[in-house]
């Protein structure tokens, strides 16, 4: 295979992210009894990984106000809401 001509420079957050995958992907692999992994090992990486990826919490939005709602998660719209609240 070719070497790349157009190499892609990632910013840090990317960068962060990418090695959160890999360290998953061991997990992952982990858990499968693929790979041996020390405790220590297994709870390095879930630090690493909590703080780069976001949990998926439940939350709960209370609202009192009328007209559109627009809500934002790390610069992303990923949901618009209308007010249900009858005044």
């Amino acid at each position: 295979m070719a070497a790349r001509t157009n190499k892609t420079q990632h910013d840090p957050k990317t960068k962060r992210l990418i090695a959160a995958s890999q360290l998953l992907n061991r997990l992952i692999s982990h858990a499968n009894n693929e790979i041996d992994m020390t405790a220590t090992q297994v709870n390095a990486a879930k630090i690493v990984i909590a703080k780069s990826i976001p949990d998926l919490k439940a939350m709960e939005l209370m609202v009192e106000h009328s007209g559109e709602v627009k809500l934002i998660h790390e610069g992303i719209p990923f949901a618009r809401l209308r007010s249900t609240v009858e005044d």
